[in-house]
């Protein structure tokens, strides 16, 4: 979701995958049908270069990169030229090629571990979307254009919905949009949010069920959908969508506001980023510092690796951008299911496979490669350097040995950097949180991933819709395993955050604020919200209301810290 509330009527995009013609050419036919397919290829590239050179000023830092990304897509041998195999060898109508492909390519990414790589298949969905309409010579807003300026503000309701299309529907009919498909980290998400528009996404069904002309309400907060509501809903409604644009205006006030408990405790914000060019809006929002920058995005939607030079640059745009503020660089966290140089590998359980920092110790090469970036970039500011996923000493100590190894190299080559840049650990697996205390003694300081954390100590996969109902960031165990990390964060005298979906949540604020939590990392939309919850909070009371509840083992409400 993308929060805020919007009203307006129902114009409902058309799906072109889900009508796609299915036929068999004739063999005479087949390199004509190829060449059809190649040259829809190559305009709509060349589309999304246009439409990249004409992005307007205050369009969201993030769309060049995914247009980019939808270009490489394109690009892929796995789309283009398997598609193209297909018309080939099976005689398969342009059209039917590409999607057939499309899905499989879809199917693979939605089979992965990892959220972010799940959802890329929303791109794939959308790049084929955008070809079909090419080889149709069809656009994909074309709903829209036959729309006059004048009357009631727009909800776009579609199945999926391309970030570039977004920014061209943006104006001042274009209120929020709804689509069937989509998940919190999906690109259409990020960009929404960026754009400050409410958004409702993964709904299923909403473009079966909604028509053309219906009045919507669409709530950001809830998730939730109204289709031709009732003239009380809607002043009920515009009357939290008054409330609602009155609160953010008046949070704005706050950003200067040093962060500190109604006793005097002292709070860090921070800001989790993907990219160098969202450092603007962290800082936009009062962020105090990067918590979490991750580095795998400059991994991704590509087909070679980042070097160690194109590394060094990313780092430190974000250092210099921050001035004097820490700046948390976690090394490359990507599951075993997706190989960066192409070589396929196969997890017979990638969420229990080689993940993260076992996929970086076993590519010692790749591992040292942005070590030496992240280092090199300490010379020019703050940074920390975060592990992902360590479980056991033994991946303490060849982490630890590869860093030394890499500062040696550094320094035998005159290179600056900051030999005391300080070292931490992601805390995401139960083994760590249950014995945490060597591991606090080992790193510099600890960082909380929530999402990874409750889904491995619940046996949860969150992104299957049959048991993620069952995701609970209140479960006494999970609770318990952030609290003793804090505690024994406490102990060691090591800094501790969190920098998971639940450091985001302005409802679970005043509960990690009672387990003693001190520093916070989440989304820059998300820290004003948060801010506002820790200014109004009581930090001891809160402590002794958490700790009462821990002890007896039983799941807080966030209401009852109120």
């Amino acid at each position: 979701m993308a929060s805020g509330y919007a009203m307006g009527r129902a114009v409902v995009l058309g799906a072109a995958a889900l009508e796609v013609e299915h036929y068999r050419v004739a063999p005479e036919s087949v390199e004509q049908e190829t060449e059809r397919l190649q040259r829809a290829l190559k305009v709509t590239h060349e589309e999304l270069t246009e439409l990249a050179s004409t992005l307007p000023a205050d369009a969201p830092r993030e769309l060049a990169a995914i247009l980019s990304v939808h270009q490489l897509l394109l690009e892929d041998p796995l789309l283009a030229e398997e598609s193209l195999a297909l018309i080939r060898e099976r005689q398969y109508n342009a059209e039917w090629a590409l999607t057939t492909q499309g899905q499989l390519l879809g199917e693979q990414f939605s089979a992965m571990d990892d959220e972010y790589l799940r959802e890329r298949g929303a791109d794939v969905r959308q790049v084929v979307e955008r070809v079909l309409h090419t080889l149709r010579g069809t656009k994909v807003i074309s709903a829209l254009e036959g729309v006059s300026d004048s009357g009631d503000p727009l909800i776009v309701v579609a199945h999926d919905i391309a970030p570039a299309d977004m920014i061209r529907l943006r104006g001042a009919r274009f209120a929020g949009f709804v689509t069937d498909l989509g998940g919190p980290t999906s690109h259409t998400a990020i960009v929404a949010r960026s754009m400050g528009v409410p958004a409702v996404v993964a709904l299923g069904n909403v473009r079966q069920v909604a028509r053309d002309g219906d009045y919507l309400i669409l709530d950001g907060q809830s998730g939730a959908v109204l289709i031709n509501p009732t003239p009380a809903q809607i002043a009920s409604y515009q009357a939290l969508a008054n409330q609602y644009a009155d609160s953010r205006r008046a949070l704005l006030s706050i950003k200067d506001i040093a962060c500190q408990t109604l006793d005097g405790v002292r709070i860090g914000l921070q800001a989790n980023i993907e990219l160098p060019d969202e450092v603007g809006l962290a800082l936009s929002q009062g962020a105090e510092g990067i918590g979490l920058f991750r580095s795998e995005f400059l991994f991704m939607g590509r087909e070679n690796l980042p070097s160690e030079e194109e590394q060094f640059h990313a780092y430190q745009s974000v250092v210099q951008q921050m001035g004097n503020r820490p700046v948390t660089i976690r090394t490359l966290d990507i599951g075993a299911d997706k190989s960066l140089d192409g070589e396929a590998t196969v997890a017979t359980n990638p969420a229990l496979g080689q993940r993260a920092i076992r996929y970086c110790l076993a590519r010692p090469e790749l591992f040292a490669a942005q070590l030496r970036a992240i280092l090199r970039a300490s010379a020019f500011g703050s940074v920390r350097v975060l592990i992902p996923m360590i479980t056991s000493l033994a991946e303490v100590r060849a982490t630890y040995e590869m860093i030394e190894s890499v500062k040696r190299s550094l320094s035998a080559q005159g290179i600056a950097f900051d030999p005391t840049v300080p070292i931490g650990a992601m805390v995401e697996v139960p083994a760590m949180a249950i014995a945490i205390e060597p591991f606090a003694d080992a790193f510099d300081f600890l960082s909380i991933g929530t999402n990874d954390l409750i889904q491995y100590t619940l046996g949860i996969d969150r992104a299957d819709s049959e048991v993620s109902p069952l995701y609970d960031p209140l479960h006494p165990a999970v609770l318990r395993l952030i609290a003793g990390t804090i505690n024994a964060g406490e102990r060691f005298r090591k800094p501790v955050s969190v920098c998971g979906e639940m450091a985001g949540d302005a409802n679970l604020t005043r509960l990690l604020l009672g387990m003693g939590l001190q520093q916070f990392s989440m989304h820059p939309r998300q820290l004003l919200d948060v801010k506002q919850q820790i200014l109004r909070a009581h930090s001891n009371a809160l402590r002794t209301k958490v700790a009462a509840a821990l002890n007896r083992a039983q799941s807080i409400h966030p209401d009852d810290l109120n």
